[in-house]
């Protein structure tokens, strides 16, 4: 199974070179998922191109740095993602949020998010129709109200810690997985089952 998958912008360098990275427990991760990670450019229209061009069964959005519209840096990415998030709705392609990836979906289906006081470096409890487990978390801005096109499947106290799409194969979650060590069993057949899950 391959999947496209979007990375950080990195500031410019000292000769003006613009680079993308991507953590690499991330690949360290899909692997142990059966998955095969195909990093996409902060380039928009070159993303899409190479996510058709590959025949990508799914889309990743990663984490790190803030949305621009709220302080974030990285125009760029905003724009790569949003576009990716585009392409996923119309080809009906798997696509999963992280974090940031996540508060790209809220914001661009018309929701908002706020700042979030206990969630940065630490762990805490996340309930879901599955019950109740416990997770990474390292956010300051969350959704406390998803948009109406989203499902909240998972919370903490009052804030929202995960989301499905109700007509599309589109979900997100607040927590790392690739940050887990070693990974855990239940993230793992969630990746498995969500991008192997949907044809």
């Amino acid at each position: 199974m391959i999947i496209g998958v979007s990375q950080r912008c990195l500031p410019l360098t000292e000769h003006g070179e613009s680079r993308d990275a991507l953590d690499v427990r991330w690949p360290r991760f899909l692997a142990a998922c059966g998955i095969t990670p195909v990093p996409l450019p902060n380039v928009p229209d070159l993303a899409v191109n190479i996510a058709e061009t590959v025949g990508v069964q799914g889309i990743l959005l990663t984490g790190g740095d803030d949305l621009v519209a709220y302080g974030g840096p990285f125009p760029l990415r905003d724009e790569t993602e949003t576009g990716l998030l585009n392409w996923a709705l119309a080809t009906r392609t798997p696509l999963l949020g992280v974090c940031r990836g996540m508060q790209l979906l809220v914001h661009v289906l018309g929701g908002a998010l706020t700042s979030v006081d206990g969630h940065v470096a630490t762990r805490h409890d996340v309930r879901g129709r599955e019950g109740v487990r416990e997770v990474n978390s390292y956010h300051q801005l969350a959704p406390v109200v998803a948009p109406s096109q989203l499902e909240v499947t998972g919370m903490c106290g009052d804030v929202v810690e995960a989301v499905r799409h109700r007509d599309a194969a589109v979900a997100g979650m607040m927590w790392h997985p690739e940050r887990e060590e070693p990974f855990a069993g239940v993230d793992i057949a969630t990746y498995r089952d969500f991008f192997g899950g949907f044809p």
